[in-house]
């Protein structure tokens, strides 16, 4: 994915300013926070960011749980791309970061003109998506197998 923007940045019609900017991020600060909304696409330049899920229990009782950790290179708040629907994490920096904003509106313009540079871009990020839902599956059929064993579901089945 990194390779994928990577060229996307140098391309000369890919002018900074008008369809990204660059970010600097502190430690412990919110880059944005889950149900917000945005459709701007985040390169990690440098530094550590963690996706943050918040999980509601029994009654009104709310867990902010770390889901995973992103280094550089790594491309995140993609899927408001995709849709116009709340962001699905919060993500916090973890260490002070450089972020490259894309715009996400401005993106699929910039690809409308340059379709094959619009091509390779959403097949590397088409590959990070499934690659992240096969992970994120793997995790869900844990969780759903540790719970069927705790409430000892599984004599059932």
């Amino acid at each position: 994915m990194k390779e994928a923007v990577d060229s996307l940045l140098a391309h000369p019609d890919f002018r900074e300013g008008r369809y990204w900017v660059r970010r600097s991020a502190a430690a412990d600060e919110t880059i944005f926070e889950q149900g917000s909304t945005g459709r701007e696409v985040f390169l990690l330049e440098s530094g550590c960011v963690r996706v943050i899920g918040n999980v509601v229990l029994e009654g009104p009782r709310l867990m902010r749980s770390g889901m995973c950790d992103l280094e550089p290179g790594a491309v995140f708040g993609e899927l408001a791309l995709f849709d116009n629907c709340p962001r699905s994490a919060s993500v916090v920096a973890i260490s002070d970061c450089t972020l490259i904003v894309i715009r996400g509106d401005d993106l699929f313009d910039f690809f409308d003109s340059h379709p094959a540079v619009g091509y390779r871009v959403l097949r590397a990020l088409t590959e990070t998506l499934v690659s992240r839902l096969r992970r994120t599956n793997r995790k869900l059929f844990s969780v759903f197998a540790w719970g069927l064993k705790v409430h000892d579901i599984d004599r059932y089945l």
